[in-house]
C-alpha cells in the first residue's frame, strides 16, 4: 500500500436531504460519515452482498448496460496492454441482471475476472431506485449514475464536474491529488484512454519510481480516504483521485453537477482546440496568445473593456445563455472553413 500521510478531512452529521451549500461548492475533499446509512440499498447490503443484489433486482426493468470484462490477471485494474496500442479489458453490452448474477457467481472466487460497470444513468436502469435511496441538491441538478462490480482498481483521474461519490455496498479506498500535481502524475493520451477521461499511468499497487520518480512528490500532498458502506465522499471539480472497490461486490452511486449554467462550453474542448491552434506556433506567439489568454481569460478584470462602450463588447461582455449560443455558432463556422 502506498504511504501517504494525510488523511481526506471528514464530518459527520450531515442532513442526506439537504446538503449544505458549503460542501457543494467547497474546494477541499471531505468525508461524509454515515450520510447515507439508512439507504435501503446500504441496509441490504449489511445483510450480505446476495441481498444486496435481490435489492437492486428489484428495481431492474430490463436495462442494458455497458460492461468492461478483465481475464483474471488484470488484477481488477482496467488499463492499457503492454504497448499501450488498445487496452486490458474487453468491452460488452449486457443485460445488469445477467451483470449481477455473473458478480454473485464469483463470490468468494479467489483469483476472479474483473466484471465493472462504470457511470451508468441510475434513472434508466433502475428506475425507482431514487425514490428510497437519493440525495437533497438544492439548486444543484446533478447527473447520478451507478457503478457496481466486483474488486476493481480505476486509475488516478479528474473529473470537470463536482462530485459526491456514496458507498452503497462494499468498502473502496480513494486516493486523492490536487489539480497543482498534475506533473508529477505522469498522465496518460488525452484521446486515446479506457474511459474518455486521461488517467496516470502509474500503477499504485506497484509504483515505478524510477520510470515515474515525480510520483514521489505527488504522495507528499496526497490524500487518503478509507470509505465503509453509508459513507460518501466530496471530490471537488478537477481534483486527481484513484479509486479502488475492495470487496467481492462493490456498488457506488455518485452524483456529478456543475457551479456554472448548463450553456457554458466544456473546458476540455478549449483544451483540444488549443493544441491544435497553439501548441505548434513559434515560441514568440505562444508567448504573445499566453498574453492574451491572461489578459481575457484567467485574470479577466474590468478595465480591460471599460474603454469598449457596454453595448460594443460583443463575446467580452457577460457570457449569458444567448452569447453562449451565438459565440457557438461562431466557433462552428470557423472549425468548419
Amino acid at each position: 500500500m502506498l504511504n501517504i500521510q494525510q488523511t481526506v478531512a471528514e464530518v459527520h452529521g450531515v442532513d442526506a436531504r439537504a446538503l449544505p451549500r458549503e460542501i457543494l461548492t467547497a474546494t477541499e475533499p471531505v468525508v461524509l460519515r454515515g450520510l447515507v446509512a439508512d439507504w435501503p440499498l446500504v441496509v441490504a447490503g449489511a445483510i450480505n452482498a446476495d441481498a444486496a443484489i435481490q435489492y437492486l433486482r428489484g428495481h431492474y426493468r430490463d436495462a442494458t448496460v455497458g460492461v468492461l470484462l478483465g481475464n483474471p490477471e488484470i488484477r481488477g485494474r482496467f488499463f492499457y496492454n503492454d504497448d499501450m496500442t488498445g487496452f486490458n479489458y474487453q468491452r460488452a453490452m449486457m443485460k445488469l441482471d445477467a451483470v449481477l448474477e455473473a458478480v454473485a457467481k464469483l463470490q468468494g472466487v479467489a483469483s476472479p475476472p474483473a466484471v465493472y460497470v462504470g457511470s451508468t444513468t441510475i434513472d434508466t436502469c433502475l428506475p425507482g431506485f431514487r425514490a428510497h435511496n437519493d440525495l437533497g441538491f438544492g439548486e444543484f441538478d446533478p447527473l447520478a449514475s451507478i457503478w457496481l462490480g466486483n474488486r476493481t482498481r480505476i486509475a488516478a483521474h479528474y473529473d470537470a464536474p463536482d462530485n459526491i461519490a456514496c458507498v452503497a455496498v462494499g468498502h473502496r479506498r480513494f486516493v486523492l491529488f490536487p489539480p497543482a500535481e498534475l506533473a508529477n502524475l505522469y498522465v496518460g493520451p488525452l484521446d486515446f484512454n479506457p474511459a474518455g477521461q486521461a488517467i496516470s499511468l502509474v500503477d499504485f499497487a506497484q509504483p515505478d519510481f524510477e520510470r515515474f520518480p515525480r510520483f514521489a512528490d505527488a504522495l507528499h500532498n496526497a490524500r487518503v480516504a478509507e470509505l465503509n458502506p453509508g459513507d460518501a465522499i466530496f471530490i471537488p471539480s478537477m481534483w486527481w483521485h484513484h479509486v479502488e472497490a475492495l470487496d467481492d461486490f462493490n456498488v457506488l452511486v455518485n452524483y456529478w453537477w456543475r457551479q456554472t449554467p448548463d450553456y457554458m462550453g466544456a473546458p476540455v474542448n478549449a483544451l483540444m482546440h488549443a493544441l491544435l491552434s497553439l501548441k505548434d506556433l513559434p515560441v514568440e506567439q505562444r508567448e504573445a496568445w499566453y498574453r492574451l489568454f491572461r489578459h481575457y481569460v484567467f485574470e479577466p478584470d474590468a478595465d480591460n473593456v471599460a474603454h469598449i462602450p457596454e453595448k460594443s463588447r460583443g463575446v467580452l461582455g457577460p457570457i449569458d445563455e444567448t452569447r453562449a449560443r451565438g459565440l457557438r455558432a461562431l466557433l462552428l463556422n470557423r472549425l468548419n472553413r
